[in-house]
């Protein structure tokens, strides 16, 4: 009986240490990453990075880790990019180029050390960049984007791109955006009173009936043709050389404030009959359509 409670209690004994050996991990799985897109993988192998040379669905980690730069942009020979599992990896990736691929969603919680980031003419529908605090460049025009988060935490963002998304309402708390890209979206509110440092503003073909300007005293270029622009305040921008608000509803237009101005469109308003200029005020180009005035005072 003795023998026999023996045998029972080794067999438990090795059961026991298979099991706990079982539950070790796979070195091989922390020394590579999985990368289930040929086409994404083929890019790899072609430009050298992938350094075994085969497209396998995984990469040494280490190929990863070395890059600071990757360009995915030129891979249509290789097929479009759908699925870029595995860019997680590329955890010291600070230039990261993705655009006219088939990405649908793009997880970059990974890539801490992005500064510029290229993902135009994809099918996203949706961008979070709230791990990525070192963003300089955002391009993500002529995707499906409904809403874009995390950009508050790009607190260095100079430019950002956006035009012909799907996008209805954006708020920018960005402190160092000079140039903002957002034309051809459906935006019907805009709040821009958080990038004072706006230079250059491009709003064209949207749907927006007002935008406040008072906080973006240093803009130099605003585009808001083909909106459902009603009234708009330009006091506080004397640095303004290029107005365009051609198509929109204007019952009202002073510029006189804007001695700076050289390029003024403002065609296409059936409502607005005058626009109110500055004692002495030249502006160069001027475009307005025959029933529209430009004079000192306007009733």
């Amino acid at each position: 009986m003795k023998k026999a409670y023996a045998i029972v209690a080794l067999s438990l004994f090795f059961l026991a240490a298979c099991s706990k050996s079982d539950e070790q991990p796979n070195p091989n799985e922390d020394a590579y990453l999985h990368i289930p897109d040929p086409h994404f993988e083929t890019v790899l192998v072609e430009q050298g990075i992938d350094t075994d040379g085969t497209v396998d669905q995984q990469m040494l980690r280490t190929d990863a880790e070395k890059l600071t730069y990757l360009d995915l942009s030129p891979s249509g020979k290789f097929g479009d990019i759908a699925d870029l599992t595995g860019i997680e990896g590329f955890v010291n990736l600070k230039f990261l180029a993705a655009s006219g691929q088939k990405l649908e969603e793009i997880d970059l919680s990974a890539n801490t050390q992005l500064d510029t980031l290229y993902l135009q003419a994809n099918y996203l529908t949706h961008i979070d960049l709230a791990n990525n605090p070192n963003l300089l460049l955002v391009n993500a025009e002529s995707n499906e984007l409904t809403s874009i988060e995390g950009l508050s935490e790009a607190t260095q963002l100079k430019k950002l791109y956006l035009s012909f998304n799907n996008v209805e309402n954006l708020q920018l708390d960005n402190p160092a955006l000079e140039l903002l890209h957002m034309g051809q979206n459906l935006l019907t509110s805009i709040d821009i009173s958080g990038a004072v440092n706006l230079k250059n503003i491009f709003l064209i073909s949207n749907a927006l009936t007002t935008v406040d300007l008072s906080q973006n005293t240093l803009v130099e270029t605003i585009l808001l043709s083909d909106n459902a622009i009603q009234n708009i305040d330009l006091s506080h921008n004397s640095n303004l050389t290029h107005l365009y608000i051609s198509s929109n509803v204007l019952t009202s237009l002073d510029v006189s404030n804007n001695q700076e101005l050289i390029d003024l469109r403002a065609d296409r308003n059936p409502t607005l009959s005058c626009i109110k200029i500055g004692s002495g005020q030249e502006i160069p180009t001027v475009s307005k359509s025959d029933y529209q005035e430009l004079n000192t005072v306007c009733e």
